[in-house]
């Protein structure tokens, strides 16, 4: 197994543990009056990967969450995972527990010659409320199959398989597919890790910089075709509802922008990145998800993409007795003609 650098730049030194310094990036504005302001820190990367710019706090560590499973699904094809198309896709997925994404994970299973009761990530029911809501009526229980992020856990499997690793233990984060998963994490993000914890599904959960994680983002879109990178990227972008599901924000974002590759994370995480290197990262501070999309649009503006095609996305509606009667919408900084605050690891623009 080859875990050559693809990129010639040095890895950085981790980034600081600190409380972020974040800032007001949205505003919940009712009946005209400013009711909530949610902080955080947003980043834009241009083509050539300068920051141009940065609201709060961009290089102080945290958890991307699951905004880091494209990454993770680079490292497991760099390591041998033989996917394409829907179930690539699948393998980074935060999935609805849609039919199609647990047949999906079935199928990745049973191309290791594996089962349902291999998996070790923690059992859940679906996380669309929908399908969530007919899988009670239904008189399901929860399982690890329905749990949104089986289909990275399926792949992991698959790779241990492969590899020859041991599979009760693949999610020790001293398991060889871990610590190949690590080493492909420094180098997309070009910077070490500051933390290695558990994420909500049982998997290592890698502390990283917003700045490396849109960094990581844009090297995926720019890696040159054929590559896992391009691979990952493509799957995604052409089968977006597997990546998320139906009606999902995630899988709306990248049918309204060409080219675009996006993932959520919880928390109030969100990364996205061009073709051309252009790429945007958000951290809601207090994980409000509400918060996520209008600041994610907000900054794709910043990052040149048409304002007509992030329209739906711009505010998220406030309802009062059943009628609108304001929105969440982005703070006045993430204004296109708006400096950002000066603040330790923001750049003013």
């Amino acid at each position: 197994m080859n875990h050559a650098v693809l990129y010639g730049s040095s890895v950085a030194e981790a980034p600081e543990i600190r409380e972020p310094r974040h800032a007001p990036v949205a505003h919940l504005v009712r009946g005209g009056v400013v009711e909530g302001v949610h902080y955080g820190s947003v980043v834009v990367l241009g083509a050539d990967g300068a920051v141009e710019f940065g609201l709060g706090d961009i290089e102080a560590a945290f958890y991307p969450r699951s905004a880091l499973k494209p990454v993770q699904a680079v490292a497991m094809v760099r390591a041998g995972l033989p996917l394409d198309g829907e179930l690539l896709s699948l393998t980074a997925a935060s999935h609805s527990g849609e039919e199609r994404h647990l047949a999906g994970t079935r199928r990745i299973l049973e191309l290791a010659g594996l089962g349902e009761d291999d998996l070790r990530n923690v059992p859940d029911l679906p996380f669309d409320p929908v399908v969530r809501d007919a899988w009670v009526r239904e008189g399901r229980l929860a399982s690890r199959l329905a749990q949104n992020c089986s289909g990275k856990h399926a792949a992991m499997l698959y790779t241990a398989k492969l590899n020859g690793w041991s599979l009760d233990d693949y999610l020790d984060p001293r398991h060889p597919l871990q610590q190949a998963i690590a080493e492909i994490v420094e180098d997309l993000t070009g910077q070490r890790m500051a933390q290695v914890t558990v994420d909500g599904c049982g998997a290592p959960l890698f502390a990283v910089s917003l700045h490396g994680l849109a960094r990581a983002a844009a090297r995926i879109t720019t890696a040159a075709p054929g590559t896992p990178e391009a691979r990952v990227a493509d799957a995604m972008r052409e089968h977006a509802e597997m990546a998320s599901g139906s009606g999902r924000d995630v899988a709306s974002l990248m049918r309204a922008v060409p080219g675009l590759l996006t993932k959520d994370g919880f928390e109030g995480v969100q990364v996205a990145a061009l073709p051309d290197g252009r790429a945007v990262a958000v951290k809601i501070a207090d994980g409000a998800d509400r918060a996520r999309v209008p600041v994610a649009a907000a900054a794709l503006t910043r990052c040149g993409v048409d304002p007509v095609a992030l329209a739906q996305f711009a505010t998220a509606p406030l309802l009062g007795g059943g009628a609108v009667v304001g929105d969440i919408r982005p703070a006045p900084a993430l204004a296109p003609d708006a400096l950002a605050v000066t603040m330790p690891g923001a750049t003013q623009v």
